[in-house]
């Protein structure tokens, strides 16, 4: 992922969030969980900051969306809650490019599924879905 493209994944996040008014903290890592990005909104709580952050970790290093973790916790895996991951709440998204993953989205501060949503808009600014 060049700086280029977490430039791009950034800037069409945020304007999603801004169109629907949405105050959140976008977090953009690598392959390995590192970030490479991170700005709370205007209006977004403090704690949104390190919460996108790790959903993006979570979601980069699990190989997979935070939404996953989430379901399987309420579905009485609470074992994952003591896995070293940093936060498996929905709105972590990974980017798929092939068959890699190289990198991920976290986005705190609105309902889960509207986190995911702000997340899955970044990642579609660089032409690929996400998963």
């Amino acid at each position: 992922m060049t700086d280029a493209d977490v430039k791009t994944i950034a800037a069409a996040a945020e304007a999603h969030a801004l169109a629907n008014k949405w105050c959140v903290a976008i977090a953009v890592v690598d392959d390995g969980g590192h970030l490479l990005h991170l700005h709370r909104l205007e209006g977004a709580g403090a704690s949104t900051a390190e919460m996108s952050a790790g959903k993006a970790r979570t979601a980069a290093l699990g190989r997979r969306e935070t939404k996953v973790y989430e379901d399987m916790i309420k579905q009485g895996r609470t074992a994952f809650l003591s896995a070293p991951m940093t936060a498996m709440l929905e709105g972590g998204v990974p980017i798929v490019v092939g068959a890699d993953i190289v990198g991920a989205v976290g986005v705190s501060g609105v309902k889960s599924d509207q986190d995911a949503a702000v997340a899955r808009a970044g990642i579609a600014a660089l032409g690929i879905e996400s998963v």
